[in-house]
């Protein structure tokens, strides 16, 4: 069962170049953090992750509501021998069901992201009011696999392979991600959210020969289809290389991937881009590096512009150019700084700025009618 019965239209959305970032900064206060974003990414700004507090982990970030769920020492796991986990389990999905048939009690459930674990969501939410230049709002969630085969229970065994703990913890992420489309577009902008999937760089390794790709697939596709069901448009990131054919494969608005360090796999490929990209769909281009801080000590906005321009050229063909490549283009980090000096990491986001801003004033020139700000869907 699905959060809405009857799926809303989703807000109207065009990339067109702009810029937006991947998540985590490494800063201490959300204020911080968000001055820091909407100074480089205004058009797209996004709530913060601040890995600074052990609360906005990406694994713990996210636990908020789960029955049988144990912070205990520095480890975070499920013990389903608790001797209320049945009665909560039950609970949990009687919520659950109850939301699914009256959307509109969602933003008060157990579903609901606190204060305590995304602080940054609230404060996004206030900041942006009123602004006439935001574009879209974006919000990250992490994924069902990267979270299912990052907390085991209380014998070690990885959630993934427990079935109550899958079924329950991709129906729980399902609900937050519509709970963040739900909660970011009462300030009236499309909403973008991002389901982060690191742990998709292991796909097809013996660490998950057991794992089918269409259980994968299932799950996500349950997590999208929450996100597109709260009028919210979902992307999956992944930071490394993985199956780029299974995920373009899947109902995704936008994909989001390393263009920096992968972009020589993820265009083996082509074909299947270019159907997504011919159905409408957007490509998160992680042009600039955040992983060795001497390529982001190098690199140069007019560098990764051409870095770009050598990469979408690979994907022109007889119906498409460099500056319709770019429409459907958002530029943005290849992952979240949040790992880095604050200087490295203001670099990036400085160079994602400057990046957008060349590539939009090249190949949109002043009397092109831009999308994004006519409003115009895809």
């Amino acid at each position: 069962m699905t959060i809405l019965e009857s799926p809303q239209k989703l807000v109207p959305f065009k990339a067109a170049g702009m810029a937006t970032l991947i998540g985590s900064l490494p800063v201490v206060e959300h204020s911080e953090a968000l001055a820091w974003i909407l100074n480089h990414t205004p058009e797209i700004p996004l709530w913060p992750q601040l890995p600074a507090n052990p609360a906005e982990n990406m694994l713990n970030q996210f636990i908020e509501g789960f029955p049988g769920i144990v912070e205990d020492e520095g480890r975070t796991f499920f013990n389903t021998s608790l001797p209320n986990f049945e009665e909560e389990l039950l609970h949990f999905f009687e919520e659950y069901l109850l939301i699914s048939e009256n959307p509109a009690q969602l933003l008060d459930s157990r579903f609901a992201i606190s204060h305590t674990r995304a602080e940054g969501i609230y404060q996004l939410k206030e900041k942006v009011a009123g602004l006439l230049n935001i574009k879209a709002l974006k919000g990250q969630l992490t994924g069902p696999f990267t979270f299912l085969t990052g907390l085991s229970d209380q014998d070690h065994r990885l959630g993934y392979y427990d079935p109550t703990i899958r079924e329950m913890a991709v129906k729980g992420l399902a609900l937050k991600g519509a709970w963040q489309a739900s909660f970011l577009k009462e300030q009236g902008y499309p909403v973008i959210v991002f389901i982060d999937e690191p742990a998709l760089a292991g796909l097809g390794s013996s660490s998950f020969i057991s794992i089918a790709k269409e259980d994968i697939a299932q799950d996500l596709s349950e997590v999208i289809t929450a996100i597109h069901q709260a009028s919210g448009l979902a992307g999956i990131h992944v930071c490394a290389n993985t199956d780029w054919n299974f995920l373009l494969s899947l109902n995704l608005d936008i994909l989001s991937f390393d263009a920096f360090g992968y972009f020589d796999r993820f265009v083996t490929s082509k074909d299947q881009i270019h159907q997504f990209l011919n159905r409408g769909g957007i490509i998160a281009w992680g042009i600039v590096p955040t992983t060795d801080k001497k390529d982001i000590e190098e690199a140069t906005p007019d560098s990764l512009v051409r870095l770009w321009e050598e990469q979408a050229a690979k994907l022109t063909d007889s119906h498409r150019d460099l500056a319709a490549v770019l429409n459907q283009t958002l530029i943005t980090p290849s992952c979240g700084t949040g790992s880095l000096s604050p200087e490295l990491a203001s670099k990036v986001l400085q160079l994602t700025r400057d990046v957008s801003g060349i590539l939009r004033k090249k190949y949109f020139p002043p009397n092109w009618d831009d999308p994004a700000k006519s409003g115009e869907s895809s």
